[in-house]
């Protein structure tokens, strides 16, 4: 079959549309028509060269669609079900089995090496192979691979198109704050950032009855969109020092802070913004991997401070997204406040509008 897909063709370039031949579903694969699919930081990543992909490739992580066509093997799925696909696992290694699949000792090759594990890649063209299977999917096209393991049912209370994002930034967010985290209720928190990762995990904190949540971006949209979902405050943190700001409001510290920033500076206030055993969780993808952090580990010693670094929110998706999709029928979860949908074609504007703050979630659709 074929298929349109926004190809990558080297590092920093835009997305360009290209129709694609995508193969039948080998056993254990799930085939399916995409009806939305996020844009998320990590593909953006990717596009510039801060984490491994082969290119060409399609990246695209947080698709969701109807299935049309299964391989051999699979049960968990039909043609016709509606489903959401989260990252890929091996299901087989001690992380998997103890239900942290996140940590999966293959992540890195069922995620980010652009083929299955036996080297070939679903997705080509007339010159040849084009990578594929980012995080298990490669949802920047109509139609896309995924493998039973990382798809999730979607019920009829969830708008298809907008279900993508719990497969990844969603549930990472959230899953900071309820499941890495364990923050407890009434105790306090900070965000840093006010993307859709750091909103969803104010949306995890309020469902969690945290006491009080400080988000910090200089955005005032974002700031404005955080207190309209839960949040206690909104800081600016150009206006004076985020931990001045933090203390201000919290004397003592905050007990949590989760950071999407993954930045030098900013971590350098966090840990002056916590108190007395006061846990950071970090979710962010720093620019530069390799820069260095200088950190007091005698003060974080003598204070007790600990930190956490976190992927996909700890979460296993089979049974985290369920628990948010409750949240949300119960009104308790509105993740779909985040999102701003365009279409698919507009990928490189959609690029531009969540970069300079028109949008904190896009969620592309086809028509």
């Amino acid at each position: 079959m074929k298929t349109t897909a926004a190809v990558l063709e080297s590092q920093g370039s835009d997305f360009t549309l290209q129709e694609l031949e995508i193969a039948d579903p080998a056993p254990g694969e799930v085939l399916f028509e995409v009806a939305g699919v996020g844009l998320c930081h990590t593909d953006l990543a990717v596009r510039d060269g801060h984490l491994p992909f082969p290119f060409p490739g399609v990246v695209g992580h947080e698709g969701s669609g109807t299935v049309v066509a299964v391989g051999e093997g699979v049960t968990k799925v039909k043609v016709g079900d509606r489903i959401a696909a989260s990252f890929n696992s091996c299901g087989e290694c001690a992380q998997c089995e103890s239900g942290t699949p996140a940590y999966c000792a293959e992540f890195m090759a069922r995620n980010f090496s652009g083929a299955r594990p036996d080297g070939t890649s679903a997705l080509g063209n007339d010159a040849g192979q084009v990578a594929g299977m980012f995080f298990g999917q490669s949802t920047f096209a109509r139609l896309a691979m995924a493998r039973e393991r990382n798809v999730v049912h979607i019920p009829e209370s969830v708008p298809l198109e907008l279900a993508g994002p719990l497969g990844c930034g969603v549930q990472t967010g959230a899953g900071a704050v309820l499941n890495a985290l364990d923050a407890r209720p009434g105790s306090s928190l900070l965000v840093t950032g006010g993307g859709s990762v750091g909103l969803s995990g104010v949306l995890g904190a309020v469902a969690r009855g945290v006491g009080t949540i400080i988000v910090s971006d200089p955005v005032p949209q974002r700031r404005d969109l955080a207190l309209e979902l839960g949040a206690t405050h909104a800081v600016d943190p150009l206006a004076s020092p985020l931990s001045e700001q933090v203390r201000a409001i919290v004397p003592a510290g905050v007990d949590y802070v989760l950071d999407t920033t993954a930045m030098g500076p900013v971590i350098t206030e966090i840990l002056a913004s916590m108190g007395q055993q006061g846990h950071l969780g970090m979710v962010g993808v720093p620019s530069d991997p390799a820069a260095a952090l200088t950190v007091n580990l005698l003060e974080m010693q003598a204070r007790g401070l600990s930190f956490t670094g976190i992927v996909e929110g700890n979460s296993d998706p089979d049974t985290f997204i369920p628990e948010l999709i409750a949240l949300y029928e119960q009104g308790r979860f509105p993740f779909d406040r985040l999102i701003t949908t365009m279409p698919f074609e507009q990928i490189n504007e959609a690029v531009t509008a969540q970069a300079n703050g028109q949008a904190v979630k896009v969620v592309l659709t086809h028509s």
